[in-house]
């Protein structure tokens, strides 16, 4: 009879940790924005411009159409040596050299 309470115990906690895990993704993943001209070649989450796969197809660093996800608010303050304000944008831009 312990043995059943046991699994039955487990189960329910396993339950309720995959619930609050998906919860918190759900949660997180509206607290991130896309960051363009941040990341490092090759480490992109997404989108690198025409003829381009998705992630990981950056050919450059900081290439302006190229993504990664940061926290909501925070894009803005990472630098970028070849935005036109040498930080992060929320768009797609074209590199200074």
């Amino acid at each position: 009879m312990s043995n059943s309470v046991s699994t039955s115990g487990i189960a329910l906690a396993l339950s309720t940790a995959l619930a609050l895990s998906a919860t918190s993704a759900t949660v997180n993943a509206s607290e991130k924005e896309k960051c363009f001209g941040v990341a490092l070649a090759g480490e992109n989450d997404c989108k690198a411009g025409p003829g381009t796969s998705c992630a990981g197809s950056s050919t450059r660093d900081y290439q302006g159409n190229a993504w990664t996800i940061v926290a909501k608010g925070t894009c803005e303050s990472i630098k970028s040596p070849t935005s036109p304000t040498g930080m992060g944008q929320l768009r797609e831009f074209e590199e200074k050299m």
